[in-house]
């Protein structure tokens, strides 16, 4: 369950973190040093006030060690203390971020498990014990992986400090209307006409992929040549999202692997503006999983999502 003050909670603890770097960045010195700094005390500075904030939820965060009864827990926030590391140690760039998320059980789920152990002790029978799931009577690995899918990222803020910004879900609670967080391909975002940015000739401009500054994959170039977008190189994941959610970037389509914390509170964030988020095969993309890792990622606006997605298909020769 989220409440407003999770919002509050996401945003807060992001900005702190962003001025505790900003502090520990004007001092300067070695560069790596810096690096190191500032991943661990801005972790150290999360793990403290989430511990403080909300004792009972479970963390995952890339610079902790991955306590795995996360994936049994209702709320778990995923964070990212310092996004864009190398960016950080390079004096005067700006996109590097700190990322707060999240995560919360659906509560179909939670009352889905609770029907279960009920159920197990009427037939007076022992509720199961973990890691046996290929027993008789117990649900396959498959079906326990698909079950524990059965949740969704809440509250979550993105702090580019070094731009004096903070995109938080906190910002859109009151939003007379707008899409559904995880963004409707049928309709733009709010604000943006449809085909304001059309790709092809004849277009007024070229759309805009924000990648990555050392390791675009080939699909990502083959989409944009497929679409004559222009490629323009930005640091962390988390500002990359954020020139999408900022329409200074009409898309982010990255396919060289990543994990949970690098997308987390910036996918919570461009949904609950509206964006179109997905895997670039259109699935949704999923939190609290057993392996954090996530392969890819698309983010634009809703009304160019199918025309992304269509290219996507098309360089991967999946048509």
């Amino acid at each position: 369950m989220t409440n407003p003050d999770d919002h509050a909670l996401a945003a807060d603890l992001a900005e702190r973190a962003g001025r505790l770097l900003l502090a520990l960045r004007a001092k300067g010195g070695d560069p790596d040093t810096l690096k190191n700094a500032g991943d661990r005390q801005s972790h150290e500075f999360l793990m403290a006030e989430l511990a403080k904030a909300r004792p009972n939820d479970a963390i995952l965060s890339e610079e902790g060690l991955d306590d795995k009864a996360r994936l049994t827990a209702d709320r778990v926030w995923i964070v990212d203390p310092l996004d864009g590391t190398r960016e950080f140690g390079d004096p005067g760039r700006t996109d590097w971020a700190v990322h707060v998320a999240l995560w919360t059980r659906s509560a179909a789920k939670a009352e889905g498990e609770a029907a279960a152990r009920g159920n197990a002790g009427e037939a007076g029978e022992p509720t199961p014990a973990a890691g046996n799931a290929d027993e008789v009577g117990e649900p396959s690995a498959s079906a326990a992986r698909n079950a524990d899918e059965v949740g969704e990222l809440t509250a979550g803020a993105v702090a580019l400090p070094a731009q004096g910004v903070t995109l938080s879900t906190l910002s859109t609670l009151n939003a007379a209307e707008r899409p559904d967080r995880r963004g409707d391909s049928r309709r733009p975002s709010e604000g943006v006409p449809a085909g304001i940015y059309p790709a092809g000739p004849g277009a007024q401009r070229p759309l805009r992929l924000v990648v990555s500054r050392t390791r675009a994959s080939q699909l990502v170039k083959d989409v944009a040549a497929l679409l004559n977008a222009d490629m323009i190189p930005c640091g962390s994941a988390g500002a990359k999202v954020a020139t999408v959610i900022q329409a200074e970037n009409d898309v982010y389509l990255h396919s060289g692997g990543f994990y949970e914390w690098d997308t987390a509170a910036p996918v919570a964030v461009a949904r609950a503006h509206g964006l179109h988020v997905s895997r670039i095969d259109g699935s949704d993309v999923v939190y609290n999983q057993d392996n954090p890792l996530l392969p890819d990622i698309l983010v634009c606006r809703p009304a160019i999502a199918g025309q992304l997605l269509n290219a996507i298909r098309e360089a991967t020769h999946a048509i």
